[in-house]
């Protein structure tokens, strides 16, 4: 059987996928941190109030909106989640493609805390340099 945070996580990033922000949002906490790794121009801690911006729209603008993201496996239990995903997009001429785990911690059945884990760390600052 599928762990009921499991089906959270994927009906969040369905609402992702589909441009649904708020539909994304709905799912975490209101104290929600993103914690971005590395040295490049998305690297920092946002939080739910700078999801929009400039956390989301900092991708869409230095990828001109060609950024993508393909699940590729949610695992969940009580209190931690990991959603394992391919990025894509293309910046200044070249096509990046790197694969990543999103680390969730999950408080009171919504998304409490997001870390990004690039498999690849210098190919992710290289992308978003």
């Amino acid at each position: 059987m599928t762990h009921p945070n499991e089906e959270m996580l994927q009906a969040a990033y369905a609402a992702f996928a589909q441009g649904d922000l708020a539909g994304y949002l709905k799912y975490c906490t209101e104290n929600i941190t993103f914690r971005v790794p590395g040295k490049n121009k998305v690297a920092a801690t946002y939080t739910k109030e700078q999801f929009l911006s400039p956390f989301v729209s900092s991708f869409m603008e230095l990828s001109n909106g060609t950024f993508r993201e393909t699940v590729n496996g949610v695992v969940a239990n009580d209190h931690r989640g990991v959603v394992l995903a391919t990025h894509e997009s293309e910046r200044n001429g070249r096509k990046f493609k790197y694969d990543t785990a999103h680390i969730y911690r999950i408080k009171d059945g919504k998304l409490d805390s997001f870390e990004e884990y690039p498999a690849d760390q210098y190919y992710f600052d290289e992308a978003w340099a």
